[in-house]
């Protein structure tokens, strides 16, 4: 049977990251956040490693590109619908919050359009792997808010407002030209370290 796409071992982690996202959905919106936040902690993961596996395979230029696509559509999911979805879980509602929802959705898709446009063309001139973002990417969404989320037996009642403020700051630091060094292969094993540590503060605190 010929289907459409390109299958390979190389798009399974994205596209287990994608589906732990939409379970996240569902999850925050029938009022388990806890559990949301815990498929955005998974989708992080599957993340931080996917263009690592994809490396091991040598692919043709339109397989590049597809996981290039792919990898951003997915992103749009775990890291820029699951936090909205996340925050009504938590109980944030009213003209403010949906206003922080447009905004940050927006900021977002523009700015995964953009890196799919910049990556093409770095490929293309450069070759090798990234060194430096412009902006903060979307993926760090699975750090800002489990952390807030996870800290909420300290910021109590705050805690939502925190959330909420993070969303326009997010918004606004997606679409920002600033430079910010891409963690290498020393840099992995902090950040997982850093996503576990947030990962027992959520459970600790955060159910």
């Amino acid at each position: 049977m010929n289907l459409i796409g390109f299958y390979n071992y190389t798009v399974i982690l994205t596209y287990l990251g994608a589906a732990a996202a939409v379970c996240g959905i569902f999850f925050s919106a029938s009022g388990y956040p806890f559990w949301g936040v815990i498929c955005l902690l998974f989708a992080g993961l599957t993340d931080m490693f996917d263009g690592k596996v994809a490396s091991t395979m040598k692919r043709t230029d339109d397989e590049k590109a597809f996981g290039i696509q792919i990898d951003s559509l997915c992103d749009l999911i775990s890291f820029g619908v699951l936090p909205l979805a996340i925050g009504y879980g938590i109980g944030l509602s009213g003209f403010v919050f949906y206003l922080s929802c447009v905004l940050y959705l927006l900021c977002g898709i523009i700015r995964l359009a953009y890196f799919n446009v910049d990556e093409a063309r770095r490929q293309k001139d450069e070759g090798g792997r990234r060194k430096v973002y412009l902006g903060l990417p979307v993926t760090t969404a699975a750090i800002i808010f489990p952390m807030v989320f996870g800290l909420q037996g300290l910021l109590g009642e705050i805690m939502p407002i925190i959330y909420q403020i993070g969303l326009f700051g997010c918004a606004a630091a997606f679409v920002t030209k600033f430079k910010l060094t891409k963690p290498n292969k020393k840099g992995v094993p902090l950040l997982v370290a850093v996503g576990i540590a947030i990962l027992v503060l959520v459970i600790c605190c955060g159910n």
